[in-house]
């Protein structure tokens, strides 16, 4: 990692930046992959999964029977960590219905927004490297409160052509029927255009590698809708001199195992903890399985050194991080001052892995910055909001001459019109 002591503010553009990637390459192959996928449908499904690593089943359909032999497969521990985790996702999510609040403007004006549930949503769950059934608690879960009738489930095969059974068993629970084998960039096309198998979706969710995150963005040019850009994983973390060194060490490393693009920062006032830190991750990476990506991700890393915890927090509300954890004495005064996170994790007790599984909350957050003007993916992700009014002859009476006046400022007549033959209707007209 790189240790980076008292940075002027004039130099921050320029530490906050994430790693620089390539994308002209990685764009091509998805538009050609989009192309053959429009062009030969299931076929080209097959294909892209047999080239980047998949299976090359043509039925990639997952049966009720792979879903009861995936159920058999779990242990007992798992089970009811998953239920547990289900449990408090449910909670938090049922806590965020709004109920329909009619609201008078003017006399006679009635106004009011209802939430309706996007009909068919499409979920990209994670499976190469590492299966994430998490990620599919955090996406279904909230679809299944906002009442989406048609979910759609993709995630990448192992080689022998099936699903990680705790991601089977997780969809089980929820009682998800449509889900496929199918992973990559293929796989948003595929939700997003419809196949002979793959249903078209009108929305799509989840994270995914570079592939996947440049096919969202292609597909949200095309009409399909996109939950927000998502790119590599990252953490900051605002620390004092009396947080716990092996704490902010275990925090950073499992950011950092998620993939050799991850970013991970400590930033500090305290010029001691920096070493400790930086001895703990030395001793503390040698032992872990993915050792070998956590370390390439901390090539992307910095341990920086600034004057005081209020430049820590104008540093990080300019960096925006996906996860941010507050490790210092006051800190719910500290997080007060937060603008820009997608999550926060407050105190000593409060890791990131937490909120990745079952404190309740949402993972499925803004990447590479977008914190800045985007929220994580929450129970408002899976409903569209529609508004209404509803205007009586007193209301039109009262308002109208405001409409008309206005319409006939911006010299628009029809406008004005379809205001004021209303008005000219009435007993007593306005004008």
């Amino acid at each position: 990692m790189e240790i980076i002591t008292l940075p002027g503010a004039a130099n921050w553009e320029t530490l906050v930046k994430r790693p620089r990637i390539d994308h002209s390459l990685v764009n091509d192959t998805v538009t050609g992959i989009l192309e053959d996928v429009k062009t030969r449908g299931d076929e080209a499904v097959v294909h892209y999964n047999h080239l980047y690593g998949g299976s090359g089943h043509k039925n990639f359909t997952v049966s009720l029977a792979e879903i009861e032999q995936a159920v058999s497969r779990v242990d007992d521990q798992l089970k009811y960590a998953i239920h547990t985790a289900k449990q408090n996702i449910e909670d938090f999510h049922r806590s965020q219905k709004r109920p329909v609040k009619k609201i008078q403007t003017t006399d006679g004006v009635l106004c009011w927004r209802k939430q309706v549930p996007i009909d068919r949503v499409g979920l990209y769950i994670p499976g190469g490297s590492a299966p994430l059934f998490s990620t599919l608690l955090m996406l279904a879960i909230p679809a299944r409160i906002a009442g989406c009738k048609n979910i759609v489930v993709c995630s990448p095969p192992r080689k022998n052509g099936l699903l990680d059974p705790a991601i089977l068993y997780s969809a089980s629970l929820l009682d998800l029927k449509k889900i496929f084998k199918v992973g990559g960039a293929q796989a948003i096309f595929a939700m997003s255009r419809g196949t002979s198998s793959i249903p078209a979706v009108d929305k799509i969710f989840g994270p995914g590698n570079q592939y996947v995150t440049a096919a969202k963005q292609l597909i949200q040019l095309e009409g399909t809708a996109i939950d927000m850009p998502a790119g590599p994983s990252e953490v900051l973390i605002i620390a004092d001199g009396k947080a716990n060194a092996a704490f902010i060490a275990a925090d950073l490393i499992a950011q950092a195992e998620h993939g050799p693009d991850s970013q991970v920062i400590l930033v500090t006032e305290n010029a001691p903890l920096i070493k400790k830190v930086s001895s703990e991750i030395r001793r503390q990476i040698r032992d872990l399985p993915r050792a070998s990506i956590a370390e390439k991700s901390m090539q992307n890393s910095k341990l920086i050194l600034l004057k005081n915890l209020d430049e820590a927090v104008a540093f990080s509300n300019l960096y925006a991080p996906e996860h941010l954890i507050i490790m210092v004495e006051n800190p719910h005064k500290l997080a007060s001052t937060i603008n820009n996170a997608g999550s926060v994790f407050i105190g000593p007790f409060s890791p990131e892995a937490a909120g990745d599984y079952a404190s309740g909350t949402n993972h499925t957050l803004p990447t590479g910055g977008y914190a800045r003007s985007y929220s994580g993916v929450s129970l408002d992700s899976f409903y569209k909001t529609i508004t209404f009014q509803e205007i009586s002859e007193e209301g039109i009476r009262q308002i109208g001459p405001v409409v008309a006046t206005m319409a006939e400022a911006e010299q628009l007549s029809g406008h004005a019109r379809s205001v004021r033959i209303r008005i000219a209707s009435l007993k007593k007209p306005g004008i």
